[in-house]
């Protein structure tokens, strides 16, 4: 039992999921800070660690939480958000403009879901299915992240 409530609170993201409207945005949001904070003590490699260990225990955690909660993918599990946001933050340093870009093109794949977003929401059950698909939002938003980053430092900052 006590293993359950470990689960669910990581699922929620130690309560994020639990905030009113938009639990995904709150996931995201709540995500921000840490990964600042992260890449600020370790780098985008303790980063790219962190994100790695949240997505692992994000699949067992959802899994046990979806399962309690009788859904398929409940709207306050919020822990996948975490791990794309992170995973989108893994290409730019931590800078405010970027971050908030990339908390924007990560929301917008993450509602938006083009293929294979929406193959792996649809197809993939379980805490594989719920975290799959903001993975690969978070790939898509972290390309553009990068590319835009190009253009913001290189082209516009001179």
């Amino acid at each position: 039992m006590r293993m359950n409530r470990i689960a669910y609170l990581i699922a929620i993201w130690f309560g994020a999921g639990l905030l009113p409207k938009a639990p995904g945005t709150w996931g995201s949001i709540a995500a921000l800070p840490i990964a600042y904070g992260i890449v600020l003590w370790g780098g985008l490699e303790a980063l790219a660690g962190a994100t790695i260990v949240v997505f692992i225990i994000g699949v067992w955690a959802s899994a046990i939480a979806a399962k309690e909660m009788s859904g398929d993918d409940p709207s306050e599990i919020v822990v996948d958000e975490v791990a794309g946001q992170w995973l989108t933050l893994l290409v730019v340093p931590p800078d405010i403009i970027l971050y908030a870009c990339g908390f924007a093109l990560f929301r917008l794949f993450d509602i938006w879901k083009p293929w294979p977003i929406s193959w792996a929401d649809q197809k993939i059950k379980g805490g594989m299915g719920i975290m799959l698909d903001d993975v690969i939002a978070g790939v898509y938003a972290g390309v553009l992240l990068w590319l835009g980053q190009i253009v913001y430092f290189d082209v516009l900052a001179g």
